[in-house]
Parts: C-alpha cells; structure tokens; sequence
C-alpha cells in the first residue's frame, strides 16, 4: 500500500481510456427497457452482464406475461455473449459458506488488529494477484475478490477520515478489469449484508480506476444510484478541493451523474443540504450549464452559486466563501480547478452580453467636437438586461461576501458592463441602480484614470437621461433620485448612510470601508453634485403620483427629507413648502413611512433657523387657505369635481401636520422667544373648520394601511384635544360601528334616504299640532350613518328648544337624544356649539348671544346657563352633561396652551425683579398656580351648580317632593302596582324626571371625582345643603375617597364645616361599613365631646341640634361605639341641666331619666315604642335652647336604644 499525492489531472485520466456506462444504457436498465438493452453495442453490453444475468437466472418476483416475454428476449440476448458462461458459473457458488468464511476472516482480522496475517478466504498465494486470479476457478475469484475488498474495506474504517490510496494489482491490471467487475457485481449482489453497497462505494475510491467499478457496480444496480451518492456525499469532505480524497470524490460523483445526467441537479441538491464538497456542486452545475441551450436568459451557474451566496441560510453562505476564499489561496490556479472554471464560465458569459467592444479610452474633446452625432458607448440589449442584473449582484456577492479578488481582465470586463447604457425600461433603470451601487461598494474596480474619467461620463449620462427613463419605463422610483440621495449624503458626511443604501439597494450585506468613499466622494461634491446644484435640482423634481407603500425604491421624498435634515433649503433660500404640499397631496393608501419622518422634519424646519448667526433661515409653512382646500371635501364644499380631488389619506397628513406643527411651535416657545421670533400660529376658526373627529373615525377603519399614522394621531388629539377623546364617545362609537349597525343599514329603506333637511325642519314646525311627522323622519334618521346625517345637524339642534314645551313624547326626546350621539362621533365641536346656542333660555326682548368654540372653552359654565326645563328634561340634560364635560376638559387644555403661549410676557418682569438667588423661576410657578385654581374654581362652581339642580325646586317642593324621599322611597316608587295616571305622563311626572336628572349628574361626578380626587375635596370644604347628602353618598361611588379628608374638615375652625363634616360621616358610615370608617367616626365622637367643654350655649345649640342625628347612624354602623356615645350624650345633657339650673328645676327629671335610661335601657323599650312618646307628645313648652337640646338628647338616646332592641 502506498500513499499518492498525485494531482487532479492523474485522477481525471486515470479512466479516460476505459469504457463508462453511457446515459441510454443506464436508462434501459434502469426501466428494464429490453428494446433499449438489445439496441447496445455488445462493448455497452457487456459492462451490464451480471445484472442481466441474474435477472435471467434468478427466480423473479414478477410472474407476470409480459415480463416472461421480456426474459425470453433477454436470454437470446445474452446467448451471443461468451463472457456469460464465466458470469453463470460465479453464480454457482456457494455464497453461504462464502459468507461465513469471510466473517470469520473479518473476526481473525479484528483480533489481529487489522494486519495482514492469515487469510480465511486465501491460501497462501504461490504468485501475484494478478496470475492467481488468471489461473483460478469461479470460487477461488470470488474469494480473492472478496478479500481484497475486505481489507480495503477495513483500512477505510481504522482510517478515521484521512485519506490514503491502496495500490491493488487485482483493481489495476487492463487485461482483467471487466473480469474483476463481474465478480465485484455478483459478490455485492449475493452478499448485501456483508458487503453494503454505501461502504463498497467508499472503498472504491482508494483504488485506481475506483470511480470506473463504482459506475458500473451502481449501473449493475440502478436503484442504488441515490443511496450510493447521499452516502458518498455524507461521508465527504467540507472542501474538497483541499485534498486528493476530496478531488477522487468529486470525480466519481461527477462520473455518476454523467451516466444518469436526469438525477445530477438532484445530487447538487444533496451537496448543498450537507454542506459537502462545494466543488461537485459547481461542477454539476458547470455540466449542466454547457448543455442548456438558453442564451439570453440567466444560466442555471448564475443562479446557482447566487442562491448559494444571497439566500437567507448563513451556514451555507459561509460554507461556499470558504470554497472561494480557499480556492484563491492556492499559489497556482490551473484549468483543472472547478473555481477557475467556473470563473471562466462566468467571464464568458459576462462577454457575451457586452455591448460593443470599446476600449475605456475616452474620445478627445476636439474629437467630439468635430463628429458630435458619433458615440464611441452603445447601448445594452433588453434582452440582455435583466441577465446583466443578475451578473452584477452576483459579482458583488462574489467579491463582498466571498472574498472573491477578481483578475484585471474580470475587472475591466465588469466596468464595461457597469458603465453600458440600458433602454428606458423599468428593468434597464434596475440595472442602472445596481451598477452606481457596485461602483460605489467596490471603487478598486477603478484604478486608471482613463477607467474613472469613464466613469465620470457614465454619471453624467445618468443625470441627462434621468428624467426620460422615468417618463418611458414608467418607473417612479428611478435612479436619479439615488444620485441625488448619494450626493446629499456625501455633502453630509454620511457615509454610514450610503452603506446602508447601497447594501440595500445590492440585496446584500457587504462591509464597506467608508475610507474607500473618499475617491467617490471627491467626484460628487466637487465635480458633479454642489450642494447648491442638488438643492435647486431636486426642488424642481416632480412629486412622486398617488405616492404609496407599493412604490418601493428611492423616490424624490428621501431626497427632499435628506435635504431638510441637513438645512440645505434654508441655507440656500430655496423655497421647499410648496412642493411638500403637492406631495401631501399626491398620496394614498398603503402609507408611505417616509410620509411621517418628512413632515417632523419640515416642521423642525419652520421653527427652528438653521444656525443662530441667521434666525430668519427657515421655511415657510402651508397656509390656512391650502389647508382649508384640502378639507373642502368633508367642510362641504359645493363642486362635486373638488370633492374627489383630495384623498383620505391627504387630508390626514395634513391634519397630523397641523396638530403637531402647534403642538411643536408650544413645545418649543421659550427657545423662540429668546430668538425673538415668533411663528405664526393657526388660527382658531380654521382649527374649528376641520372635522378632526370625523377624519380620526376615517383613520380608524384604515389602521393596517395607515401604519402609524392613527395611533400618532391619537396621541396628538390626547395632548391638544382631551374632549375629543373622552372614553364614553369612545364606546358608543363601538357601538354605532358595530354589528347592530350592520343590521340597522340592512332595513334602511328608501324612505329613509329621501328625507331631506328641508322636510325634517316642516316636521319640527309642526310638532305643536302634531308629533306624528317629525318621529316617522327621526326614526328613518337613525337607519343612516353618521357622516349620512351630517346634513341634518343643524336643523336637529336648532328646534331642540321647541321639545322642552309640554306635551312632547318622551320617544321623541330619546331619538334625538340618540342622533345626537350619533352625530357627535363625526362633528363633535360643532355640534357643541350649535346645541349650546340652541338650548339658551327665550326671553323675550333680550337678543340671544351666539357663543362660538372659543367663548365656551374659555367659560365652560356657559353650557349651564341653558333654558331651566332642560334640567328637567332627562334625554337633553344627557346632552348638556356630555357637553359640559367636554368643555371643561377643553377649557384645560386652552389654558395650558395659552401658558405656554405666553411664556415670553414674564422675561421682561424676570430681569427687573431683585436679584435675589432662586427666585427666577417665581413668575413662571405663579402662573401656572393661578391656572390650577382657577380650572380648580370652574370645576367647583361646576359641581355645585349641577348639585344644586338636583335639589327640587318650589314648585316641586309644593307637591310633596323630597330628595330625601327619594332616595329612601325608590323601593316602594318601584314595586307600586297601580301607578296613577300622573305617573305615565313623562313630563308632568316630576318625581321620575328629578331622580332621572340625579342619576345622570351623579354619573358625571362620579366621573369628575375619580379623575381629579382634588375636585370632591375642595366641593366639600365648600360644602352644600345637607338635603343632598344621601342623594351623593349613595349615588356617587367614588364618595368613599371623602374618608380620607374628613380629619381636616372636623379640624377646620369653622362650626358649619365641622358640623358639615359630621353629617357627612353619618351617611358614609352607612353606606361604607369599613375599618377605616370606623376610627373617623371614633375621632368625630372624641371631636364633639372636645367641643363640648369649649364652646359656648348659642354655639353648643347650634353645634349639638344637628349633629345629635348622626350619633344614630354612628351607632347603627358600628354598635362598638354605643358606650361612647351615651357617655357623649349623657354629659351633653348634664352641662345643659347645669346651665339652667339656676334657672329653673325642670330640668331635673330629665336628668334622672337619662340615667335610668343609661342603666336599665331594657325597662325603657316598651315606652320608646309608644307613638305618642316617638311624636314628642310631651312638655316641650319651654324654648330655652338648653332644653331643647336636652329632649333631643332624650330622643336621639331613646332611638338608639329603640334600634339596639329591636336589632335594626
């Protein structure tokens, strides 16, 4: 044995003289085609006789008629052939004791450690291989042939992957190769388990004329052909190139393929998934790509190591640029080299698709000047364009991902492709994009000056002829804004910027050294793109038509975005407003994300100069009329044609502008008044004309195409316009966009269609007379949509004063209760002002103010200030509570805006005010304290009118209505079986109306208080009538947060807010059994009994009379506190007897009652129960204020026994 180094040429040559299996016979045996079988030359024949012997011999599987036919055919096919006879007689053998001899030979061997002792299978040979086996019978072959496999076999096993080469006689000999195959077929074939064909392959390759046995072995059985090559490659080398076991490999998998060229891609197939031999792959691929006769298309080689490189698996990409980068290690490259072939093959085809030969020297200038219709450059094919694209990308993978270092002559061949001239096709503009971003990734490819004044030329061509690829190809996104991108960045010193650019545009990530720009970049800022060349260049750039996330690519918006970055505009006084708005205008859906970024960045523009030196040096923005244009589609504008002019998503982007232009110019008012500049900002008139909610509802069905437009929206809307955000408008939107709305528009009739403004205004006219009219058109109105009823807004709100007159069906409030809800999810602000100026109070002779948005942002309270039978008009004070919540959120957020507005009024008071340390910011918190109390008063004043409302009026009051029954009475109100005949008419049935009423303003209380607890805190210290008391307590939920302030209000020196406080505490004590309750109930108890000692006889009267009551409610929350609060009593009792004693001794049998009471308050149920004693049937002649106090005393203890015995 003996190992060669021998090179890859040894290896291909080594069979070139023998006989391989051809295609077409490996094909008949493959479909057992005997037509086929019997068409071979008896040369191809005999390569293919053990199989066919066996078939012929052996007992077939297939009892069939037609494959009887077939055997007989094969047999007079064979009968010619005299090598058949040696071949029966292998076949006679006994393949058993065969088998068990060469098992035990493998175990002698295992025990020897593989050395060549004593054969079982041999004797020992008098001669050589080769006269043993020439000498020998059937039997005696077989075994020699046997044992040498074996051994091969063996050696490859211990080998532990290297490689080594076995010199065999028996394998080399030409006399007796066919000889030595036929025994090599028939062992494998009789001997499957002992000899697996996968490991018979693999030993194969160490021997000469390996790859020739293994053809014919696989040919003999063509099913074995996969098994045989995913085994071979399995077992392979990640490189194969690297080594003569690798080459070997590769070779006999290549013979393979060309005997059954049909499974060749599929190996390649098998190469890729291992990661195996990357040169068999490219070498498949090479014979594959010389037999394709497609010239014009992209050649399977192209597209294969483009896959290998550019696809999404990392594990092989780097597996192939190893491949390349070891490949051009290699000190000589020869012809043999699979990567110098394949390099070949590629420049091959690279100048195949070359225009016009043309060397890159450049025509003289007197030259041109003297034949100027004469172009030394021709153009590229089209149908050689998108193969010259992929020819490009792959160079780029080739030479950025692999490695690749390409010769002079791939160098020069490359900037001869790169810098052709394509035909105006959007394919040709594909091209063009890739060659600029391959110039600028590999700017080697450019080393004489005569190759770069090429280059020169090329761009400049590329900036003529820009604007006609764009108008032919039909191209939006073409190469000139590239350039223009390429040069802003340059300007920039964004170089960063470009790599990304190019690695997107190329498809790939490259690594670019940014020092390799510096050529480049010298080029475009200098010699073909000034910064004032780009600037005044892409201003007159068109806007990019219906400019949406389908047109991908680098469109004139990256440009004029780049540009406002780097204040190019301003700096060279060139005006950009206009085009932004054309653009703005020319969009649709999906959003462009670039759309977003320019805005901000045209915004930051307006407001802020581009260097202090020169504060003017900043854009213009868009004016009211542009912006009023836009909107004149959903304003109301009377030509159809403007209507369709603008898009949704037009007038959302300008909307996102305006919001955040003001929210911006407010962010950033300090900054500009120290500038001393002042932008101008929106007025409010044009703000009220533009339907914000009705476009944010728009954008809220269009969120997938809208990207991040709705929530940036949203977001602006809840910093600037809170009252357009409130949680309840929110939900009933879901409701109005829901599926009962679906239902409602599919019983939407004609009917319903047909009624026009007109007729619903004769409807209301008519309402005094008859109602019937005007609630057949309403109800039609709730079948249509909420932008569908826009039109009748205005006639809906102006006759609403007509439905607070007597007699109007509560069907008819609620409808247009529910229209208005409607209505208010499209055109909130509007609606607002129409309703408030409609629902004032007629008085006559008086002329009715108009409010406008302003006037009610500043006093929110206006809305309260509405006719008096709106506040017993439930469906319309629905209506006044949602607006007066909008208000004061909007009154809010006016304010704090008109703060920052007016930031720059405190900067003189600040410079003249004492220097004193710390106090420069005095001003600015003052400021912002006078707002906080003065939102804190209109909230207040808010909150107090709204519980005053609740209180029943005179008239009320006249018929027996109590707010205190009320509440108290809603069980037996609701469980009365025979309600009279007051109680079905809705408006004269005040008791329901009033309680209706509460419940709506305990809502927006309870509203108010959980989002600013500070409000229910400074309400009660304030304090209201303590009617309403359990009207609050028990309808407002968030009335529990008053526990945690109640402390403070008994600490207040004022005796109206500590007996306030306490009567509170009663009514939460009820309602609110909780620990804490408890402990403020025990401090108001010690509180009182404190009082007690301190106060004098008139405050001690009208302290005691009216907090005496809640000592009840103390004791029925909390029976714990029974002792201390007869104690309390008790000496209430005993510092009034005592003060009256000098008076008059009738005091004293009130004392003594008292005391029993205290100590035997069983004795005392029986005449608590007594009626006449509960009505105060006693002697209560007298008025001086301590003895009342003291039978109050007497009756608030004999209620709270009353209560202890009877266990209420």
């Amino acid at each position: 044995m003996k190992v060669l180094g021998a090179g890859s040429t040894v290896i291909m040559t080594e069979c070139t003289s023998l006989q391989f299996v051809s295609p077409f016979a490996f094909e008949a045996m493959q479909k057992v085609d005997v037509v086929r079988l019997a068409s071979l030359s008896d040369t191809e024949l005999r390569l293919l006789l053990p199989c066919l012997v066996r078939m012929a011999l052996c007992a077939p599987a297939d009892q069939s008629q037609s494959w009887a036919q077939d055997k007989k055919l094969i047999l007079r096919l064979l009968s010619g052939v005299e090598a058949v006879n040696s071949i029966v007689a292998l076949l006679s053998v006994d393949f058993h004791a065969l088998e068990q001899d060469a098992s035990k030979e493998q175990q002698l061997r295992h025990k020897l450690g593989g050395g060549s002792g004593e054969s079982i299978l041999v004797s020992q040979l008098q001669h050589g291989l080769t006269l043993e086996f020439e000498h020998s019978d059937s039997p005696r072959r077989l075994r020699l042939v046997l044992s040498e496999l074996l051994a091969i076999m063996n050696k490859v096993s211990e080998s532990n992957g290297e490689f080594f080469f076995k010199s065999s006689e028996l394998f080399e000999s030409p006399v007796y190769l066919e000889e030595a195959a036929d025994v090599l077929c028939i062992l494998q074939a009789e001997l499957p388990s002992l000899l697996p064909i996968v490991d018979v392959a693999e030993a194969l390759l160490h021997v000469r004329n390996g790859a020739w046995f293994l053809c014919l072995l696989v040919a003999n059985v063509p099913d074995s052909f996969n098994e045989v090559c995913r085994g071979l490659i399995k077992n392979g080398e990640r490189q194969d190139e690297e080594s003569l076991g690798g080459r070997r490999r590769t070779d006999a998998l290549r013979f393979l393929c060309k005997m059954n060229p049909s499974q060749a891609l599929k190996v390649r197939g098998m190469v890729v998934e291992e990661c195996h031999l990357p040169g068999l792959g490219v070498a498949l691929t090479l014979d594959h790509t010389k037999n394709e006769a497609c010239e014009d298309g992209v050649s399977d080689l192209v597209c294969f190591v483009s896959g290998l490189l550019l696809g999404t698996n990392a594990k092989v990409r780097t597996w192939f640029g190893t491949f390349i980068r070891n490949g051009q290690q290699r000190k000589r490259e020869t012809s043999s080299s699979v990567l110098w072939q394949m390099r070949r093959q590629l420049l091959l085809e690279l100048m195949g698709i070359l225009p016009t030969v043309r060397s890159t020297r450049i025509v003289e200038e007197a030259d041109v000047e003297m034949e100027p219709n004469v172009s030394v450059y021709s153009g590229l094919k089209e149908e050689h364009v998108v193969k010259a694209s992929a020819l490009l990308r792959l160079y780029c993978a080739l030479m950025g991902i692999a490695g690749l270092k390409p010769t002079e002559e791939e160098a020069e061949q490359l900037l001869q492709l790169m810098t052709s001239r394509p035909p105006a096709t959007p394919a040709g503009v594909r091209f063009v994009s890739l060659s600029f971003c391959m110039l600028l990734a590999f700017s080697t490819l450019v080393s004489t000056p005569e190759q770069e004044q090429l280059m020169v030329v090329w761009l400049s061509w590329m900036i003529k002829e820009e604007a006609y690829f764009e108008s032919t190809s039909g191209v939006s996104a073409s190469f000139g804004e590239m350039l223009l991108l390429v040069a802003m960045y340059f300007h920039s010193n964004q170089l960063s910027a470009i790599i990304d650019l190019v690695c997107s545009t190329l498809g790939m990530k490259i690594v670019i050294k940014p020092s390799s720009l510096s050529r480049m970049k010298t080029i475009f800022t200098q010699e073909i793109f000034t910064e004032q060349v780009v600037t005044a260049h892409a201003v007159r750039v068109p806007v990019t038509s219906n400019l949406s996330a389908n047109i991908t690519g680098f469109l004139p918006i990256h440009c004029i975005y780049q540009l406002l970055r780097s204040r190019s505009f301003t700096k060279h006084k060139v005006s950009i407003k206009d085009w932004i708005y054309r653009q703005l205008c020319e969009t649709s859906t999906p959003l462009h994300p670039q759309l977003l970024p320019l805005i901000d960045v045209y915004i930051n523009s307006i407001l802020t100069p581009a260097s202090k030196s020169n504060p003017e040096a900043t854009n213009q923005p868009v004016t009211e009329q542009e912006i009023l244009n836009i909107f004149q589609e959903v304003i109301g504008g009377d030509n159809m044609r403007l209507n369709q002019r603008f898009s949704i998503t037009a007038q959302l982007l300008v909307l996102y502008y305006i919001l955040s232009y003001e929210e911006a110019l407010l962010a950033n008012t300090k900054t500009l008044a120290a500038m001393q500049r002042k932008p101008k900002s929106y007025s409010s008139s044009l703000m009220d004309q533009i339907p914000i909610k009705f476009l944010i509802r728009q954008a809220q069905g269009l969120q997938q195409e809208l990207g991040g437009l709705h929530s940036a929206l949203l977001r602006l809307l809840a910093t600037n316009y809170p009252h357009l955000c409130i949680v309840d408008d929110w939900i009933c939107e879901e409701e109005i966009t829901g599926t009962d709305a679906l239902l409602r528009r599919m019983l939407l009739t004609n009917n319903a269609k047909n009624h026009s403004p007109k007729q619903l205004q004769e409807a209301f006219s008519a309402v005094p007379v008859s109602h019937t009219q005007v609630m057949q058109i309403i109800e039609h109105l709730t079948l249509l949509s909420a932008s569908e009823l826009i039109p009748y807004a205005e006639v809906l709100t102006s006759n609403m004063n007509q439905l607070l007159n007597s007699g109007v069906p509560r069907r008819i409030l609620q409808t247009v209760n529910k229209l208005w809800m409607v209505l208010n999810t499209v055109m909130p602000r509007r609606l607002w002002v129409m309703t408030v100026n409609a629902l004032q109070p007629s008085i006559k002779f008086v002329r009715q103010q108009k409010y406008t948005q302003n006037d009610l942002m500043i006093d929110p309270l206006i809305v309260l200030r509405c006719d008096q039978r709106v506040h017993r008009c439930p469906p319309l004070m629905d209506i006044t509570l949602h607006m007066l919540n909008g208000y004061l959120l909007a009154s809010k957020a006016y304010l704090s805006a008109h703060l920052k507005e007016t930031a720059e009024q405190d900067r003189p008071s600040q410079n003249n005010t004492i220097g004193l340390v710390g106090q420069t910011d005095a001003p600015e918190v003052t400021r912002e304290e006078l707002k906080n109390a003065l939102l804190a008063a209109q909230d207040s004043a808010a909150v107090q009118i709204l519980l005053e409302i609740c209180l029943p009026t005179e008239e009320e009051k006249a018929k027996g209505v109590n707010p205190d029954s009320l509440l108290r009475n809603v069980q037996s109100v609701i469980t009365t079986s025979t309600p009279n005949k007051e109680m079905e008419e809705g408006e004269d049935n005040l008791l329901c109306n009033l309680r209706e009423v509460q419940c709506l303003i305990c809502c927006l209380l309870h509203q108010m208080y959980i989002a600013d607890p500070n409000i229910a805190k400074l309400v009660h210290f304030q304090g209201y009538p303590c009617e309403l008391l359990p009207l609050t307590v028990a309808g407002i939920p968030s009335m529990h947060i008053c526990l945690d302030f109640i402390p403070e209000l008994i600490a207040q020196p004022e005796l109206e807010k500590q007996i306030f406080a306490i009567q509170l505490l009663s009514h939460l004590c009820i309602q609110y059994a909780l620990p804490k309750s408890l402990s403020v109930a025990r401090l108001a108890v010690n509180v009182m009994g404190t009082l007690l000692t301190v106060l004098t006889q008139a405050k001690r009267y009208a302290f005691f009379m009216p907090t005496l009551p809640s000592l009840v409610s103390f004791c029925r929350a909390f029976p714990p506190l029974y002792e201390d609060i007869m104690s309390l009593l008790i000496q209430i009792g005993q510092v009034c007897a005592s003060d009256v004693a000098t008076q008059t001794r009738d005091i004293d049998p009130i004392i003594t009652r008292l005391q029993q009471i205290k100590e035997k308050p069983s004795g005392w149920s029986r005449i608590c129960k007594d009626p006449s004693y509960k009505n105060g049937s006693r002697d209560t002649g007298s008025m001086d204020p301590d003895v009342q106090l003291c039978h109050c005393i007497e009756s608030t203890i004999i209620e709270i026994i009353n209560m202890s015995v009877s266990g209420i």
